[in-house]
């Protein structure tokens, strides 16, 4: 199944200049959420995983059905004060903004393996984030997968550049 062709883009949004990917469609069509959660839990099939860890918010709804996949737990990073306990921050900058992520303390134990979920990378940012607090909890990332890459704009290369193994299903050659 071609994933790409269940992806509506919208044009100058959320802002001019910004051709955002919107994956509602694909979640919504049955035969191609299943294959794309599929495909994101294939290469960890049969490894030890402990947790995969969903970004907010779009990748929680893959990483859930992943963890699922791979029966791990899920741990997410949230936006900034959206976590009810004791958490860790860390600041990133990505192509339009710049925020703040945090994890619960304990969501990840020292030396459990972890798989990183999200939907799109564009600058990385928010990715590296995810993977910073993920090393400072103590874990050990296996690999970080998206739904689409946007390769032009550095991310993915920025992750592969800390030793850290990059996958996507679908990618974007520009805006």
């Amino acid at each position: 199944m071609n994933l790409k062709s269940k992806i509506r883009e919208i044009p100058n949004w959320p802002k001019p200049g910004i051709n955002f990917k919107d994956i509602t469609t694909l979640l919504e069509d049955k035969a191609a959420f299943k294959e794309a959660v599929d495909k994101l839990a294939a290469p960890f099939l049969g490894q030890k995983i402990d947790k995969v860890v969903g970004i907010d918010a779009r990748g929680f709804l893959l990483a859930a059905p992943v963890a699922y996949k791979l029966n791990t737990g899920l741990a997410v990073v949230r936006k900034k004060g959206k976590l009810p306990f004791r958490s860790i921050k860390q600041d990133y900058t990505l192509e339009y903004a710049s925020n703040t992520v945090e994890m619960h303390e304990d969501a990840i134990k020292p030396g459990e393996n972890v798989v990183l979920i999200d939907d799109l990378c564009a600058t990385g940012g928010t990715a590296l984030a995810a993977c910073d607090l993920i090393k400072r909890l103590g874990g050990k990332i296996i690999g970080v997968s998206f739904l689409i890459d946007l390769p032009f704009l550095g991310g993915s290369k920025k992750i592969k550049e800390r030793g850290i193994e990059v996958r996507s299903l679908v990618e974007y050659d520009k805006e």
